[in-house]
């Protein structure tokens, strides 16, 4: 058993949690769909605007939270901290008085003197705020001496219409490489035309920036307070882009820049991973580590595990951790310094035959709960990265780019993978690689020198896009920088949202 075909695809950009794969499109066609695209989001942004200012505080009737998940993916017991509600917005923005769908939203209220509300997009594209809110909370208690703390499961993501594509993700998730592969594909995509094909046009960012503005408007704030994290910050580029003039105070960290080809964004990304990589292996070495006596070793240690599950899957119970997961489960640690012990203890166990530690780590990334089933994150991050691009990259293209993954970071490469968005019912476009922000209020970038999912560059390159973009360094490891533990971080970005009070220009913070 090999790589899953749908895994695969996703893995060259999506392990982000951010990112989106594009493939390369002709330059007229491009053009001609971001004409058409133009023309229907100014239209349609302006119908959102009009409406969005007259919902008042009243859309949303809140009450205590049932049916969370928790950290371990079981039910979480009643928090009566928390309150949650939904918000009815237009399905297509383009037919304001057309079907509609309900956002579900939580929120915490403030312990003190309230300024007005947060929202929160953590991650994804797929990931559900309400559910990591709710786990999340405690965070941010800083910020919610004097905000509500808000978030929402985005368009197409779990209670808010989430995309399904049938009953069987393991399948999917173990589903082998070349024609079987392919197949496999076909069937997935034709369960989430049955399932959710009127959903599909709808999910991208730029109709979600659209709810956004619903969202604030709903909440009576006059203007958009929002900390985006990974994929929130295209999510709040975009919403400035596009609502500039209500625009409050934005932190974006982790910041991901959506321009470029599918193959530059694949290529900076394993980038990112393969430095990470490198330092986790000089740290492992120098507290003594179980995968080897010098970087070099470790490495060695775990491409070769890895590349092994390709023919020789390990058995875990009932399950089996396949090439695809056991490349999630090296990854998933990757993604914060704090994490990579577990990184060591896993693969050291799985060497000796026991993968159940790597597999749990993979378990976090697809969504996998307690009881086998799984959240929307997979088939939501399929959509939402689909509806995104115009791009569709050929099984030629996609192979390029593999071969050029193999040489920077070989634990990511894939042996005949389907190209991203395969298949795919709907035809995406580019609307959400515009980003500019002109007129808007400043914006706080944030980005950290070792984050490996979204790499610093693109928190420069995306600060230089934003026409008001103002960049904090967070010179240490991992994805995000305001949990880092750096104090340094939270202080910057505690004053801004509190005071309104940028750093010095340039200002960077020491690793933790």
């Amino acid at each position: 058993m090999k790589k899953t075909a749908l895994v695969s695809a996703l893995c060259l950009t999506a392990l982000a949690g951010c990112a989106g794969p594009t493939g390369a499109a002709t330059g007229s066609t491009t053009a001609k769909t971001d004409a058409r695209t133009t023309a229907r989001t100014n239209a349609a942004t302006g119908a959102a605007g009009t409406a969005g200012a007259a919902l008042g505080s009243a859309a949303i009737a809140w009450k205590t939270c049932t049916g969370l998940t928790g950290p371990d993916g079981k039910p979480a017991a009643p928090d009566p901290t928390l309150q949650c509600g939904t918000l009815a917005v237009p399905l297509d923005y383009s037919r304001p008085g057309g079907r509609r769908i309900d956002l579900a939203l939580i929120r915490v209220k403030a312990t003190g003197d309230r300024l007005g509300s947060l929202v929160f997009n953590f991650g994804g594209p797929g990931g559900s705020g309400v559910d990591t809110l709710a786990m999340a909370a405690r965070a941010f208690a800083a910020l919610g001496t004097r905000y509500d703390l808000v978030s929402f499961d985005p368009r197409g993501v779990e209670r808010s219409a989430g995309v399904r594509c049938g009953g069987d993700v393991e399948a999917i998730l173990n589903a082998t490489d070349g024609a079987g592969g392919d197949k496999a594909v076909r069937r997935f995509v034709a369960a989430c035309r049955k399932d959710s094909g009127k959903v599909l046009p709808h999910v991208g960012t730029v109709d979600a920036a659209r709810d956004m503005d619903r969202i604030r408007a709903a909440l009576g704030d006059a203007k958009l307070n929002y900390f985006g994290l990974s994929y929130g910050t295209q999510l709040g580029a975009v919403y400035a882009t596009h609502f500039p003039k209500n625009t409050g105070r934005i932190v974006l960290d982790a910041a991901y820049d959506p321009s470029g080809t599918f193959a530059d964004r694949a290529v900076i990304q394993a980038t990112g991973f393969a430095t990470s990589f490198a330092a986790f292996a000089e740290d492992c070495v120098a507290k003594g580590c179980d995968l080897g006596q010098d970087p070099a070793a470790v490495k060695k240690t775990v491409e070769t595990f890895v590349d092994g599950l390709r023919d020789k899957p390990l058995k875990v119970g009932k399950r089996t951790l396949t090439h695809a997961l056991g490349q999630l489960g090296v990854i998933t640690p990757l993604y914060a310094k704090a994490t990579w012990p577990a990184l060591e203890q896993a693969v050291a166990a799985a060497v000796k035959g026991d993968g159940a530690m790597l597999l749990a780590l993979a378990d976090t990334y697809t969504g996998r709960r307690a009881d086998g089933t799984y959240a929307t994150m997979l088939t939501s991050m399929q959509a939402i990265t689909c509806a995104d691009t115009s791009e569709r990259p050929t099984p030629a293209q996609a192979a390029a780019i593999n071969r050029k993954i193999k040489k920077i970071f070989p634990v990511l490469a894939t042996n005949g993978t389907v190209p991203p968005c395969a298949h795919w019912p709907v035809p995406g476009d580019n609307a959400a690689k515009r980003i500019d922000a002109t007129g808007s209020a400043p914006i706080m970038v944030v980005g950290a020198k070792g984050d490996p999912a979204t790499p610093y560059r693109w928190a420069v390159s995306l600060t230089a896009r934003l026409r008001t973009g103002s960049l904090l360094t967070y010179e240490g490891e991992g994805h995000g920088a305001y949990l880092s533990g750096s104090a340094c971080v939270a202080q910057h970005v505690n004053t801004y949202l509190l005071t309104g009070k940028l750093p010095p220009r340039d200002t960077s913070c020491p690793a933790a």
